[in-house]
């Protein structure tokens, strides 16, 4: 994948090996910077300093629920893409993440070719500031 500019994605989930696997989907695509965090309060936090690019945000964490990360991150960057992600994809689920803002919404596990579609939406749109 051709990168014009360094992306920054910001990975939250509370399983660290998921977070291990998306990192490593993330940078077989393209040389980027990939910030983790463990929930949704840490991944608030990582945004408001760093400002990623793409944000992916697993919705069931403990201290704060991605739902209520995703709407506070919103509120500090009404553009920010925030692609929620869960392994119990309800409709209710979808509801949520889609009304909070949510960019995208992907069912885990999540597959490469996914993974490298949204980071290609990504790329086409360029900044978003």
């Amino acid at each position: 994948m051709d990168v014009k500019k360094k992306l920054t994605v910001l990975v939250c989930d509370d399983s660290m090996l998921v977070r291990k696997k998306l990192r490593n989907q993330l940078l077989a695509l393209a040389e980027m910077d990939v910030l983790e965090a463990e929930d949704g309060a840490t991944a608030v936090e990582l945004y408001r300093e760093n400002k990623p690019d793409l944000v992916f945000m697993d919705i069931v964490m403990p201290v704060k629920d991605g739902i209520v990360a995703l709407e506070e991150i919103r509120e500090l960057d009404p553009g920010a893409r925030v692609v929620m992600a869960s392994s119990v994809g309800t409709s209710q689920n979808l509801r949520r993440a889609i009304d909070a803002g949510a960019f995208d919404f992907v069912q885990k596990p999540s597959t490469d070719a996914r993974i490298a579609n949204i980071v290609r939406r990504i790329l086409e749109e360029g900044d978003h500031a």
